[in-house]
């Protein structure tokens, strides 16, 4: 969830100078090279991301979600800082607002994900959260197959969340109160992308976010000094899913079109079950997995139908 920047500029049109001073392979190839390393990139921060949060996991027995996500809010913090370098002095007013809700919701989002992580797993919990831009992205348009996403949708929804002895529905209300939390953090993103230049809004609601959090982190050493092996898992967690996707979409955002970017987006709850599987041991049935795959499909067809409009 990172600030797009300005897409690549062209390779020289065939008879400029730098085009002549070059063999036309070299031409011919780069741009496929660029997307070839645009979707490398894709992948490992999408696997970086579930990674990140999967090891960020193993230290809730010690930290807690809180702990870890108030860890995960300072590396995000640090990181973004270092990119937008806010002037945060000459924020006006009506720039101020919008900021300080997104760190809110920034900071919401992320401890309602982790909470839910905690309950019901990697895969079910981010699942559930990825209806946030889904529901979005169908809001802002009326066609049949949007429709047709939403009722696909529901029906992945109806699946993951069907009444059952070992349902944890607190764990799935934590997993929807992640995905509300994102479809605002979209919304406000917009508003603070309008009102505050480059990338100094979204570093200043970091920020603000990893503030809030301070607290968190001072009651957790004075009450019981956490073990460095439960730091490291919290560092580690707010890196690979904070800071390297961050600057891998920066990357990425450079090579590969935007639509092909969201549809492979799609895939994170698929990335994010198979991560919980194999890392921690969080298997699925089959019904879960049809629940996940169902709203994975209903986020590339939406997504794939703006392409086409």
């Amino acid at each position: 969830m990172s600030a797009s920047p300005s897409p690549a500029s062209p390779s020289p049109a065939a008879g400029s100078p730098s085009a002549s001073a070059a063999p036309a392979a070299v031409d011919a190839t780069a741009p496929v090279r660029g997307r070839l390393a645009g979707v490398v990139t894709m992948v490992a921060s999408g696997l970086s991301n579930q990674t990140g949060a999967a090891i960020g996991s193993l230290a809730f027995p010690v930290l807690g979600p809180v702990g870890v996500v108030a860890v995960r809010q300072y590396v995000a913090a640090l990181a973004l800082l270092a990119v937008g370098r806010p002037r945060l002095r000459s924020f006006t007013r009506r720039q101020w607002w919008p900021v300080l809700l997104l760190g809110l919701v920034f900071g919401a989002m992320n401890l309602s994900l982790y909470s839910a992580v905690d309950r019901v797993g990697l895969g079910l919990a981010v699942t559930l959260e990825f209806l946030g831009p889904l529901t979005v992205a169908l809001a802002a348009t009326r066609r049949r197959v949007d429709l047709c996403c939403a009722l696909i949708a529901a029906a992945g929804v109806v699946t993951l969340l069907r009444p059952r002895p070992s349902a944890d529905y607190l764990g799935m209300g934590l997993g929807l109160l992640a995905a509300a939390c994102w479809a605002s953090y979209i919304l406000l993103n917009r508003t603070v992308g309008r009102r505050v230049p480059g990338a100094q809004g979204s570093a200043a609601a970091a920020a603000f976010s990893a503030v809030m959090f301070l607290p968190v982190g001072a009651v957790l050493v004075l009450r019981e000094p956490p073990s460095a092996v439960a730091v490291v898992y919290a560092v580690t967690a707010g890196v690979l899913s904070s800071a390297v996707p961050y600057l891998a979409d920066l990357f990425t955002l450079r090579h590969v079109p935007a639509q092909a970017f969201g549809l492979f987006m799609s895939v994170n709850p698929v990335l994010a079950a198979v991560v919980g599987w194999l890392g921690l041991g969080q298997d699925l049935g089959w019904t879960e997995w049809a629940g996940i795959g169902a709203i994975v499909t209903a986020n590339t067809l939406s997504i794939a139908r703006v392409k086409r409009a």
